[in-house]
C-alpha cells in the first residue's frame, strides 16, 4: 500500500466533503486514516502458510473440536463502514488438528479485508477443510453492520448470521446439532 497516494486521496475527499485539510483538527487527519485503512486491510498482505506456521499435528482425535466467540472487525465492501462480531468455528478432525490460537488467526486474515460477511464464512470454512481434511467443518457468524445502523434502514439492533458446513456437519443432522447446542453453553 502507498501510504502517500493514501494520504493524498483522504486529503481530496476532506476537501470534496467541504472540510479544510488545513484545519487544526485535521492537520494529522490523512495520517491516522492512512495508518488505520493500512491495519483494516493488513489480511490481503496475510498468507496461510505464515498464518498456520507448521502448526497442523497428526492426531487420533476424531470428536468436535470448537473455538467459539471469536470477536472480529471488518469493512464491509460496500460501503467501507465496518461490521464486528463473533464468529464460532467447529471440525471433526481426522488424522490432523490445529493449534488453536491458528483459528482466530485464520477469522483475523480473513475479517481483515474488505469483504461481505456471507464470503468471509465460507472463506474461513473452506481454508479449515483443505488444510486439515476433516471430517467435518462448521463455521457460524454473527455480526453487525454499520452500514445497516448508522445509514439507509438505520436498524440499529440488527444483526446478521451467516452459516458455512462441509462434511458431517452438513450430511448428519445429529452432528449440525450437536455443534448449535454446544455455541448455546455459556463461557467458564
Amino acid at each position: 500500500m502507498d501510504r502517500k497516494k493514501l494520504e493524498e486521496l483522504v486529503t481530496d475527499l476532506l476537501t470534496e466533503l467541504g472540510e479544510d485539510p488545513k484545519r487544526e483538527g485535521l492537520l494529522n487527519t490523512p495520517k491516522r486514516v492512512a495508518k488505520a485503512y493500512e491495519f483494516l486491510t493488513s489480511g490481503y498482505d496475510k498468507d496461510i502458510e505464515h498464518v498456520l506456521n507448521g502448526a497442523v499435528f497428526s492426531e487420533k482425535y476424531d470428536e468436535m473440536v470448537l473455538v467459539k466467540d471469536i470477536d472480529f472487525y471488518s469493512l464491509c465492501e460496500h460501503h467501507m463502514l465496518p461490521f464486528f462480531g463473533k464468529v464460532h468455528v467447529a471440525y471433526i478432525p481426522d488424522g490432523k488438528i490445529i493449534g488453536l490460537s491458528k483459528i482466530p488467526r485464520i477469522v483475523e486474515m480473513f475479517a481483515r479485508r474488505l469483504q461481505v460477511q456471507e464470503r468471509m464464512t465460507q472463506q474461513i470454512a473452506d481454508t479449515i477443510n483443505k488444510y486439515l481434511q476433516p471430517k467435518g467443518v462448521a463455521v457460524v457468524s454473527e455480526a453487525s453492520h454499520m452500514c445497516m445502523m448508522m445509514r439507509g434502514v438505520e436498524k440499529q439492533n440488527s444483526s446478521a448470521t451467516s452459516s458455512a458446513v462441509h462434511g458431517l456437519f452438513k450430511s448428519d443432522a445429529r452432528t449440525r446439532q450437536e455443534f448449535l447446542n454446544h455455541l448455546s453453553f455459556k463461557k467458564l
